[in-house]
């Protein structure tokens, strides 16, 4: 049926299925799905939600598999729906503020196209050159820029979306307020397909910034000083537009991975980045504040020294790919709960044995442990670990997932984070949406 509907569209070669079956989570499904549709427009997904409803097959939407959590991954029986081919930019409206996009377009690439207008989308996942809005959407995705410019869930109006018996609806609207009925915009934005397909969103924008961007560089010998510095810079009501904080291992792997010297022995190293008018300012007080938690700082206003600290900081994940299998974790914690949270890490990497190299978005508390392991697979014990800093950071008022959603990697915990009644309520509103269980089964709710 698919085959007959949709032509060439249907993808049944070993490679584009074997290819479905994974992301960079590094988490693969036990089999080659059955097909990937490669759609083109709205009307390809249409025509695959509705075979799939008829015949009861599962459905797994797919963008640039970038994901972290497992999400996208089909399996035996299952439709892989890529999205990726839906790249088309319909509106730009600078005026209002707003574009009308489809779910395949890269991040990067979408504020290239922006930039010509005086206007861009916030959102900034550190893989924004390999990443789709879609992507972003679905996932609920943060990155670098989220302490002062807000997640996705801060930068969508509306979605167009293909429910599971292949209607099109649309949530949401192109104005900046609007409080008719439920918001169900909100609800599909972290819904991770398992609600319904994202082929088109409404994004809310906003003017570039003027002035020139400071950088500062803050080296640290020591991670909790380094993460309470970080906590005193929001404490204080400063709001860089970047605040990273690398710890000395992954510090040494990029170093390394970018073939530059070597940082000294145990250096820490805090990255931020302020923009607007008053950004000069800001910056120098940054800098004051982490100076006087213990740094060596270095404030520039040199675009060169700018990206190449964004370089450094971009190029975490491969760097953590060339230490081993990387389990990539994603935890967040109140921003003044930090120094405790990087403390309970450094003690399951001691009392465990394993290597825990951390990265964070120190503006807004949200911490990557990555679990560092030889062979394919990740073994008991780093699960073992894994569990008990989900425990510890539940514990410290946070949160499972900040920004790489639940997928397949946190499934397990999801119940333990909502507590019963709120899981009820979340799986009877999958329910609601997808009475079959045909939109990505086997995710979040299991």
């Amino acid at each position: 049926m698919l085959r007959a509907e949709l032509g060439e569209r249907v993808d049944t070669s070993p490679a584009a299925r074997a290819a479905a079956r994974t992301d960079r989570s590094g988490q693969r499904s036990a089999g080659d799905p059955i097909a990937v549709v490669h759609a083109t427009d709205v009307s390809d997904v249409q025509a695959t939600m509705r075979i799939a409803s008829a015949t009861g097959t599962p459905v797994v939407p797919r963008g640039a598999g970038t994901g972290l959590a497992g999400g996208a991954n089909s399996d035996v029986g299952e439709i892989s729906l890529s999205l990726a081919g839906m790249t088309r930019i319909h509106e730009i409206a600078p005026d209002d503020l707003l574009a009308v996009v489809e779910p395949g377009i890269l991040n990067a690439d979408l504020n290239t196209a922006l930039a010509e207008h005086g206007v861009w989308w916030a959102p900034d996942p550190a893989s924004r050159a390999i990443s789709t809005v879609g992507g972003n959407i679905a996932t609920g995705a943060g990155g670098l820029l989220c302490a002062k410019y807000g997640v996705v869930r801060d930068a969508v109006l509306g979605v167009d979306v293909v429910l599971a018996d292949g209607e099109l609806v649309r949530f949401g609207h192109r104005t900046v307020k609007g409080v008719t009925g439920l918001d169900l915009t909100a609800l599909m934005i972290g819904s991770e397909g398992t609600l319904g397909v994202i082929v088109g969103a409404t994004l809310k924008l906003r003017r570039l910034p003027t002035g020139i961007v400071h950088s500062i560089a803050a080296v640290f010998s020591d991670v909790r000083a380094a993460a309470a510095g970080t906590a005193a810079v929001t404490a204080a009501g400063l709001s860089p537009a970047i605040m990273e904080l690398m710890d000395a291992t992954s510090l040494r792997a990029v170093h390394a991975l970018l073939d530059l010297p070597a940082p000294a022995a145990g250096s820490v190293q805090v990255t931020a980045q302020t923009d607007g008018p008053d950004a000069a300012e800001e910056a120098r007080r940054i800098g004051e504040i982490l100076a006087s938690a213990g740094a060596s700082v270095e404030v520039s206003d040199d675009p060169d020294r700018a990206e190449e600290l964004l370089v450094i900081r971009r190029s975490m994940h491969p760097a953590m790919e060339s230490l081993g299998t990387a389990l990539i974790e994603d935890v967040s914690v109140p921003r003044s709960a930090m120094p405790d949270m990087f403390d309970a890490i450094a003690r399951i990497e001691r009392e465990h044995g394993l290597v825990i190299p951390v990265v964070a978005h120190a503006g807004d508390g949200n911490l990557h442990p990555n679990f560092i392991c030889d062979g394919p697979d990740i073994p008991p014990e780093v699960w073992r670990a894994a569990d008990e800093m989900f425990r510890v950071a539940l514990a410290l008022g946070g949160t499972l997932t900040g920004e790489h959603g639940v997928g397949v990697l946190k499934a397990h915990w999801l119940r333990e984070e909502l507590g019963d009644r709120q899981w009820e309520l979340q799986r009877g509103i999958k329910t609601l949406f997808d009475p079959q269980n045909i939109l990505n089964p086997g995710k979040v709710f299991v």
